[in-house]
C-alpha cells in the first residue's frame, strides 16, 4: 500500500463544475500510482484547501466516485475512518448495467450477444482448468435448480450462480465481474419474463437439460462443445423468454 499522497500532488483546479474538476484530480492520482487501493485520500477540508474548491465540491466528488466503486467511506474516528480507494468493480458495474438496461441504452438482445460472447470464452476456458472449488459451486447450483416445486425466483438465482461459477472457473476476474453484473442487471426482466412463460415447468425442465450439458462439457475437458451448448443455450432461452430473433433470421 502506498504511503498516504503528500500535500504537494494536490494542485489547485479550476472552479468551474468543481466537483469534476476534482473527480479528474483523484482520477490523475490513481492513474499515475499516487493513489492505490487502499490508500486514504486527505481530509475533507484539506482537499478543499490544496485543489482551492469548496468542501461541498469535493464532497460531491466523493458521492459519485462512492457509486462508481471507485471509493468507500468508513465513517467514525481514527485510522479507520475516512475516505479510501476502493476496489468494488463488481457494484459498480452492476449498478451501470442495470440501470442502463432498465433505461432501455441497452437492449435486451444487445445484452444477449454480449452475454454470448462473454459466456462462451468463459466455458471453453473453464473447461481447460482444474477449479474444484468453481465446479462444486456448479453442481451446488445444479442441484438446487433440481429441487421440486422450486418457485421462479429461486431457480433464477440458482440459474445465475451456475453461471457466475463458470465464470469464476474460467480464472478471469474481469469475466466473472461482467458476468456477475449482466446477470444482476438482468436479474427483474428475466424474472418477469419467466412469470409471463405459461408453460414454465416444462421451460424449466429444458434449462435444467442445458445446465446439465453445459456442466458435463466442462467437466469432461471438451472447450469446443462447452462454448458450443453455452451459446445455444442463451440464444434458446432468450428466444423463449424474450422473443428474439436467432441470429440466421436476422441476418
Amino acid at each position: 500500500m502506498a504511503e498516504n499522497a503528500p500535500d504537494s500532488l494536490w494542485q489547485p483546479v479550476k472552479k468551474a463544475r468543481a466537483h469534476e474538476l476534482v473527480i479528474e484530480a483523484i482520477e490523475d492520482r490513481i492513474l499515475s500510482g499516487a493513489l492505490q487501493v487502499g490508500d486514504a485520500l486527505p481530509p475533507e477540508r484539506d482537499l478543499s484547501t490544496s485543489l482551492e474548491v469548496s468542501r461541498a465540491g469535493v464532497r460531491e466528488a466523493v458521492r459519485v466516485l462512492e457509486a462508481q466503486g471507485v471509493l468507500r467511506s468508513q465513517p467514525g474516528a481514527g485510522a479507520t475512518a475516512g475516505t479510501f480507494v476502493a476496489a468494488l468493480p463488481r457494484d459498480a458495474l452492476t449498478r451501470f448495467l442495470r440501470l442502463h438496461v432498465a433505461l432501455s441504452n441497452f437492449t435486451i438482445q444487445d445484452v444477449t450477444d454480449a452475454r454470448v460472447v462473454l459466456e462462451r470464452a468463459s466455458a471453453a476456458s473453464a473447461s481447460r482448468r482444474h477449479d474444484d472449488t468453481a465446479r462444486s459451486r456448479m453442481v451446488e447450483a445444479l442441484d438446487r435448480m433440481d429441487q421440486p416445486h422450486s418457485s421462479r425466483d429461486s431457480f433464477n438465482e440458482a440459474d445465475t450462480q451456475f453461471h457466475l461459477a463458470i465464470a469464476e472457473a474460467s480464472g478471469s476476474a474481469l469475466s466473472a465481474a461482467l458476468t456477475a453484473a449482466i446477470r444482476s442487471a438482468m436479474k427483474v426482466p428475466i424474472l418477469r419474463a419467466a412469470e409471463r412463460t405459461e408453460e414454465w415447468p416444462d421451460e424449466a425442465q429444458r434449462l435444467r437439460r442445458e445446465h446439465r450439458a453445459i456442466y458435463a462439457a466442462i467437466d469432461e475437458g471438451d472447450p469446443a462443445r462447452a462454448a458450443d451448448l453455452t451459446e445455444a443455450h442463451i440464444r434458446r432461452a432468450a428466444s423463449v423468454l424474450f422473443g428474439l430473433e436467432s441470429p440466421d433470421s436476422r441476418a
